[in-house]
């Protein structure tokens, strides 16, 4: 039955993945694929774009083959994708010029401390809604331009596109014929106005990037355009696109100001909702675009922490004190507490509230009764203390409590991990039955735009509880605890 199903490209940081979803917003099929990390240096993380490509292509190719649905059955394709990301290639090859460099990357710590030096902090803040940092794409743009020989030379002769990761995946699959972004991700470059959505003429001149280069921004819900035909069997409309943040908000029902979500991945993130109008974070927190859809966009308030499950892979391959990611949960099982060890996991500086390139990862409160338990346990807690920082800040820019935390991504199948943060937040934290919202957000964005629904009202009924985790830890146990871990990254930073 033709045109009942949406394929959703969810491209992560360490993994590719491709999730078929039904009319009932439930997935029928899927596939994933991680590929290489790359680190060249101390504080630089890059990817090779030939890898995202065939990662994602290879796994969309897998659900069509191992499932019985026909790409004729597919009404269209949404795309969810690591945000920041930076690629630049050429636009007669589509080749790369360099490898794409990770938001995570920090070689451009540098050049943002110039730009604060020059006076730029409020600008960007009231332009694009961000801080001066390396995370964003803007400076990783201009590091690439400056770096690569003749970069500069080709993209101001119009022979170079740069784009975020579904700008490059927009490219791949439609043969080269779209360079496009969508608001969402265009927001996290920091050259990016969100109040007017266009490119910012200052920040374009200060960091010498030629418009040429850039996408044309879209809305992140309409047909953008179709797949080459022999990608897929058949063409496909290109119909969603959206930051993996944005995306997981959409998918977890985040519509109405004044509801938030936490995503587990490599990092955190956590957006709060707050309607058409953006807020200007008063705590270090970033105001950015959330979607758009039609002529209405949808702002948010986000507090990006940089290492979130990822200190699990620290455990598995750094410390080698488990086996598999899976393994934490037990192993921290073992004590009753962290036996007085704070963990900073800052092994790439610290995002929000602090913003600190700096700063590197700490353990402290070791004594000879530690063991690997503390060590687990202390890291799942820096998990949850990282998204409380931001929570606090988040409730102090909206002037509204938060009373419940909606959650998903890779880590939340950690039960532990969730009741932790229900414990240390004080607030119930609600885990929903597809934890791939991610997915679901590009598949929700992707089916409204080709009319697989005809609405978010018709969405609405979608989305189911799995569990609901209620604080069980006292007020003055919390807020010690807390402060332990605060007095642990001041010293950090120090």
């Amino acid at each position: 039955m033709a045109g009942r199903y949406v394929l959703a490209l969810d491209q992560g940081t360490t993994s590719s993945r491709a999730i078929l979803f039904d009319q009932e917003g439930q997935p029928v099929a899927s596939a994933a694929r991680e590929y290489r990390q790359h680190y060249p240096k101390p504080g630089w993380v890059e990817h090779n774009p030939e890898d995202i490509w065939e990662s994602q292509i290879g796994v969309a190719r897998q659900v069509l083959e191992t499932s019985s649905i026909e790409a004729g059955d597919i009404t269209g394709i949404g795309i969810s994708n690591q945000r920041e990301t930076t690629i630049v290639w050429d636009r007669l090859t589509g080749e790369p010029i360099h490898n794409a460099i990770v938001w995570q990357d920090r070689r451009t710590a540098p050049l943002c401390a110039v730009l604060r030096e020059e006076g730029l902090i409020d600008h960007v803040r009231a332009t694009t809604g961000l801080v001066i940092d390396p995370y964003f794409s803007g400076t990783k743009l201009h590091w690439l331009l400056e770096n690569v020989p003749g970069a500069r030379e080709r993209a101001e002769r119009g022979e170079l596109a740069f784009g975020t990761v579904d700008s490059f995946l927009l490219w791949r699959l439609s043969g080269g014929r779209l360079h496009l972004t969508d608001v969402s991700n265009a927001s996290r470059t920091m050259l990016f106005d969100i109040h007017t959505l266009d490119w910012d003429d200052t920040l374009l001149t200060r960091l010498r990037i030629p418009r040429s280069l850039l996408p044309e921004v879209r809305s992140s819900s309409e047909i953008y355009g179709e797949t080459s035909p022999g990608l897929l069997d058949r063409a496909i409309p290109l119909a969603g696109v959206a930051g993996d943040q944005q995306a997981a908000t959409f998918g977890q029902a985040c519509w109405s100001p004044g509801l938030a979500k936490n995503t587990y991945g490599t990092g955190c993130f956590l957006l709060l909702n707050t309607g058409d109008s953006p807020v200007v974070s008063h705590h270090n927190l970033l105001t950015t675009i959330g979607w758009r859809l039609g002529s209405n966009t949808i702002y948010a308030l986000e507090g990006s922490v940089f290492i979130g499950g990822s200190v699990v892979k620290w455990l598995r391959d750094g410390l080698r004190i488990i086996g598999v990611a899976a393994d934490v949960e037990d192993l921290a099982r073992t004590v009753s507490d962290a036996g007085g060890v704070s963990f900073v996991p800052a092994f790439v500086g610290l995002g929000a509230p602090y913003w600190d390139p700096d700063a590197r990862g700490m353990l402290t409160g070791i004594t000879q009764e530690t063991n690997a338990g503390h060590v687990a346990r202390a890291a799942l807690e820096a998990i949850c203390f990282q998204s409380i920082d931001v929570a606090r800040c988040m409730e102090g820019d909206s002037e509204r409590p938060l009373d419940c935390l909606r959650v998903d991504g890779g880590a939340v199948v950690n039960d532990l991990l969730m009741q932790l943060q229900a414990d240390l937040l004080g607030i119930p934290v609600e885990r929903p039955t597809i934890h791939e919202t991610t997915a679901l957000g590009a598949a929700y964005l992707a089916g409204l735009a080709t009319g697989l629904w005809p609405d978010q009202e018709a969405l609405a009924g979608h989305r189911q509880v799995d569990r609901v985790f209620e604080p069980e830890l006292g007020e003055d146990e919390r807020m010690s605890r807390y402060a332990a871990w605060q007095r642990a990254v001041e010293r950090d930073r120090g």
